[in-house]
């Protein structure tokens, strides 16, 4: 791995296939690197992500971008919110729709914090989607609840869209632009 080039903290395969052609757009090149996330507990994914990677660049010593999501029901108070990791992993999508069962009101938002770390400057950027969650699972692309988030505009979760649809319009997507179009501005050497 080289310090000099930008390091994407994330095992997850479909995440790095969705980040790829943003990367691409901005002419950035990326390495990755399996290090486990480091989870701190805050309501702002902005604030966990930023504080995962000021751990990485600790870690790894190299210039480092970290995301973390969140998934805010409105019905549910912001349920699961900066939690929706370990509540996937726990109760999973099934569980989420059983606590919604008989509720009229879908509607939920995702958002995605990008941190940046490289020893000198610590950044983050946020990206949000809102839409309404699906009254049972939809689709077969995309990961985690993607097969019942349908986005504001459409009537296709996640799930259902080929994935440069998703690219285009996902709260993902936007966070990582917001940060790339910094970053190409202001670090990139």
């Amino acid at each position: 791995m080289s310090k000099d080039k930008l390091t994407l903290v994330t095992k997850n395969e479909h995440k790095i296939e969705e980040l790829t052609p943003i990367f691409e757009e901005f002419g950035v090149p990326f390495e990755t690197s399996g290090l486990e996330k480091y989870e701190v507990r805050a309501s702002s994914v902005g604030m966990v992500a930023m504080e995962a990677a000021k751990h990485a660049y600790k870690v790894l010593k190299r210039p480092v971008v970290v995301d973390d999501t969140g998934l805010y029901i409105e019905s549910l108070s912001d349920f699961p919110g900066p939690y929706a990791a370990y509540v996937l992993e726990t109760i999973g999508m099934e569980g989420v729709l059983r606590l919604m069962e008989g509720e009229e009101d879908r509607d939920a938002r995702f958002d995605t914090g990008v941190g940046y770390a490289d020893g000198w400057v610590f950044r983050y950027f946020v990206g949000t989607m809102y839409g309404n969650i699906a009254r049972a699972p939809g689709g077969k692309g995309g990961f985690g609840y993607d097969p019942i988030f349908i986005p504001d505009g459409e009537s296709r979760t996640y799930a259902e869209l080929p994935l440069d649809e998703k690219v285009k319009i996902s709260h993902r997507s936007e966070a990582f632009r917001k940060f790339l179009e910094w970053y190409v501005e202001n670090r990139q050497k």
